[in-house]
């Protein structure tokens, strides 16, 4: 250990006693100016070992301004929200509605140095004791470890994450129902408006989400309905409407296959309800403007429609979902399956990239026997042994 003398100075910082009778350490940073510990100390070794541990992290590039780390964590979060590149509207809201209902309020006057792993655990067990639910709390939790993420390895004002709570990330979500093909064309039957029939199946059968499928053209639609091409997906943000924008991911981006049956029902909906200018929407309301998702649920009058098919709770999300399922039920391979479903990572649009059309095409075939079965089915009660099944959601 490096030793002082008398007059305080040392190989490395400084060290003096206060009229107090504590022990003050400062030392020169990097850019020549001096700082001060946050603290004072009751034992000049305390002070001098304070020191050892400075000198360490410059020695070895991990040292953090501590001036920098005054920053509230409020302010910091709401910058790196507006710097942060590629986010979409959808997410940019959903960040800044976790961060003004969850986060600022409990924890955003503090500054970045002053959050510790114990202040990150009292904050989300609050939440919980306060009844926010699991998942919203996961959800929270991640933008945090995110935002102090970026503090640590990119802006280099901590050197250490203080997120670190084992499994707060985790949502555990609700099992959400995966309905039988006899399910998805009773459903479609029951839409109060002829003109979501076809909606109904192809977002089931060629599992697309529900921007993917509600901003797709004429343009998007072969001429015989056997492939639907996904460029590009609505988003709702409030104050603007709906936005145009790209998939979720660069998986998104893909051209997926129809069954047969499906891609019949498609033909008859071009021919009946799509205004033949190539970029006119394929999915419109009565009066031909674009779906926006709490108008669609009032018009099929969702809620109860799906209640008197025995499906309470049915989100229309739960269609891919159940695509999702039945697809894999086909037997290709997990690559084959992932880049018809556009999965939103980086692992998936690698395997997107390297699928071939003819194993997209063994899949659509597949799904076809599946609704022909179906079709040609004289039981009413059969339903494939899948009625009331439940797996987690993909």
């Amino acid at each position: 250990m490096p030793r002082g003398n008398k007059d305080g100075h040392r190989r490395f910082g400084l060290i003096r006693k206060l009229p107090s009778g504590r022990w003050q350490a400062s030392y020169l940073g990097p850019d020549g100016r001096r700082r001060t510990a946050p603290s004072t100390f009751e034992t000049k070794r305390d002070a001098e070992q304070f020191l050892v541990r400075v000198e360490t992290q410059l020695l070895s590039d991990e040292w953090t301004d501590p001036v920098r780390a005054r920053i509230t964590l409020g302010d910091y979060a709401d910058r790196w929200v507006a710097e942060r590149p590629g986010l979409r509207p959808r997410t940019v809201e959903l960040y800044r509605w976790l961060l003004r209902k969850h986060i600022t309020p409990h924890i955003g006057g503090l500054q970045l140095g002053q959050l510790t792993t114990a202040l990150v655990r009292e904050w989300r067990s609050k939440l919980l004791v306060a009844g926010v639910s699991q998942s919203i709390a996961a959800k929270a939790y991640r933008l945090l470890r995110a935002v102090m993420s970026t503090a640590v390895e990119e802006d280099r004002i901590l050197n250490r994450n203080p997120c670190r709570v084992k499994g707060a990330d985790r949502e555990q979500p609700a099992e959400r129902p995966v309905l039988t093909v006899a399910q998805v064309f009773e459903l479609a039957d029951a839409m109060r408006f002829q003109r979501f029939r076809a909606l109904i199946l192809l977002t089931a059968f060629a599992t697309l989400r529900w921007g993917e499928v509600t901003a797709m053209r004429r343009c998007d639609v072969a001429p015989d309905g056997t492939w639907v091409r996904v460029s590009f997906a609505h988003t709702e943000v409030r104050g603007r409407g709906i936005v145009v924008g790209p998939p979720k991911s660069r998986a998104g981006v893909r051209t997926v296959a129809v069954p047969g049956p499906v891609a019949v029902e498609l033909t008859k909906h071009l021919m009946t309800y799509v205004d033949p200018a190539p970029d006119a929407l394929l999915f419109t309301g009565p009066r031909g403007a674009a779906l926006r998702r709490g108008n669609f649920n009032t018009l099929v009058r969702w809620v109860a429609t799906v209640r008197s098919l025995g499906l309470p709770g049915l989100h229309f999300h739960d269609l891919r979902h159940t695509g999702n399922l039945l697809a894999a039920q086909t037997g290709v391979s997990t690559r084959d399956l992932m880049a018809r479903m556009g999965h939103d990572d980086m692992r998936a649009a690698l395997i997107y990239q390297r699928a071939t059309s003819e194993a997209d095409r063994r899949i659509a075939d597949g799904l076809a026997r599946l609704v022909e079965d179906h079709n040609a089915d004289d039981d009413p009660d059969d339903e494939d042994g899948l009625a009331g099944a439940l797996v987690p959601a993909g």
